[in-house]
């Protein structure tokens, strides 16, 4: 059968197609990188599981950037291969300079056995962890902090949320700060913010994401980046806005759950702004 679907669904697999086989020439940076930082800029702290989930799940980060925040990325892990770190290393150092973000690695290696079996039978590895965690967030004093959700389906997704959640009860002199935590491999039940992207926005991400170059040689996960971003449009509107209401008209959306660190608990918040357009700042999101 033959209608205007059938044309609507077949342009987007042929725009995909193009675009896998696409030569494209990546700049060196993105726009984000031209933005001066003051010496006081805020800093968001991005604790990535693995090298690339800080641009998938980079939205809202890169929107800091663009607005004159300090974004550092933590590379949590290099991946489980050994043979493979020096260069996922190398990739994760190319799409942080082409975003704007500066780069901090917990260990030179990457740390091991971050999931919760880790936690569990290799306690004395887990304590320098989380105290290599407490040192990173001691010295930065972020007002915000990325981390993905307790479950995230991926371990060590899992097992991260775990760690920065460990180190924040570990130290009391860590300042009240925005916890902000991600989605990838498993939806959050209760998002409770829905951050808009430009398409200018998405195709900087994608780009990022393509810098990975080993891991998209595998899987082109970067060409479905925007489909991803699609979808929790659909989930937002319901999810965050709440059922029947009435859908923000994005086309491209990252979907994060954000609550307030502050006297050793974890605070539930109601974001000023549910919705965030591009227009929106992200102060816009906290009041401050």
């Amino acid at each position: 059968m033959s209608h205007s679907y059938l044309t609507y669904v077949r342009e987007l697999s042929a725009s995909r197609s193009q675009a896998g086989t696409a030569c494209v020439d990546v700049p060196s940076a993105a726009a984000a990188a031209d933005v001066t930082l003051s010496p006081d800029a805020p800093v968001a702290l991005l604790f990535s599981p693995h090298p690339d989930d800080e641009c998938i799940t980079g939205a809202l980060p890169l929107i800091a950037r663009r607005q004159g925040w300090r974004v550092v990325n933590v590379a949590v892990t290099l991946g489980s291969r050994q043979d493979r770190r020096a260069g996922r290393l190398e990739e994760l150092a190319n799409a942080c300079a082409y975003l704007g973000f500066a780069l901090e690695t917990v260990s030179p290696e990457g740390l091991e056995g971050i999931n919760l079996k880790g936690k569990q039978e290799r306690p004395d590895n887990w304590a320098a962890a989380v105290s290599a965690v407490v040192d990173v967030i001691l010295r930065y004093r972020p007002a915000m902090l990325f981390f993905p959700h307790e479950k995230d389906w991926n371990s060590t997704h899992i097992g991260t949320n775990a760690l920065v959640m460990d180190a924040l009860h570990a130290d009391t002199a860590i300042d009240p700060v925005h916890l902000v935590e991600t989605e990838f491999w498993g939806a959050m039940d209760d998002p409770n913010l829905m951050v808009e992207s430009s398409p200018e926005d998405v195709a900087d991400l994608v780009a990022a994401t393509s810098l990975h170059a080993g891991e998209v040689a595998r899987n082109p996960y970067h060409l479905t980046l925007p489909f991803w971003m699609v979808d929790n449009v659909r989930r937002g509107g319901e999810i965050v806005g709440g059922q029947g209401e009435q859908a923000p008209s994005f086309e491209y959306a990252t979907l994060y759950r954000i609550s307030r660190w502050e006297k050793g608990e974890k605070i539930s918040v109601q974001p000023k702004n549910r919705f965030i357009d591009i227009h929106k700042t992200v102060a816009d999101i906290t009041g401050d």
